[in-house]
């Protein structure tokens, strides 16, 4: 693979096979989408994966990653959408309800080393989801309100990682809006 067309068409084509043994698109998943991240694969552009319904985890449930290479934990913000996203637009206005998510990233390269069109063809790493309990946009007192929250990742009880969604592109709805 050489180029991000030659990488989705391959992405396409695998979900594609999911898709013929039954399983249901149910999201979008975004990569890239640090400021830091960008730097080191040396992109300027947000990258795109398919969720799908068996990659979903209940809230509360078990992850099996017996199937799995390696895989990580992210925490993430997932929107709802109640309207279409138009470039230029104000993407707060297409949100209908946020809920807090883990992602489960796994990728067949080892130490998560691979090109632009390999994590592109590869989905973007996507292995499986979790989602919290949706928020309704109004209730949240403008989307703006997520620009700066900060996350704590525990294990067993225990802080493991610490963030912030200010480092997705300095506010969340920018991804939104690059999507």
């Amino acid at each position: 693979l050489t180029t991000t067309a030659e990488a989705y068409t391959v992405q396409e084509a695998l979900l594609a096979r999911r898709f013929a043994r039954g399983e249901r698109p149910t999201g979008v998943k975004l990569g890239f989408t640090s400021a830091a991240k960008m730097r080191q694969m040396g992109v300027s552009d947000l990258i795109h994966g398919r969720l799908t319904d068996r990659m979903e985890i209940p809230d509360g449930g078990r992850c099996d990653v017996s199937g799995l290479i390696h895989p990580r934990i992210e925490p993430e913000i997932a929107f709802l959408l109640g309207a279409v996203l138009t470039p230029g637009g104000d993407p707060a206005a297409a949100v209908a309800a946020v809920a807090p998510a883990l992602e489960v990233i796994d990728s067949r390269y080892d130490g998560f080393r691979f090109s632009l069109p390999e994590v592109i063809a590869d989905n973007t790493s996507a292995a499986g989801y979790a989602l919290g309990p949706w928020t309704p946009a109004g209730a949240l007192g403008g989307l703006r309100s997520l620009a700066d929250l900060g996350v704590v990742l525990e294990v067993d009880g225990r802080p493991a990682e610490t963030g912030s969604t200010a480092a997705i592109l300095g506010d969340p709805l920018r991804a939104l809006a690059a999507a």
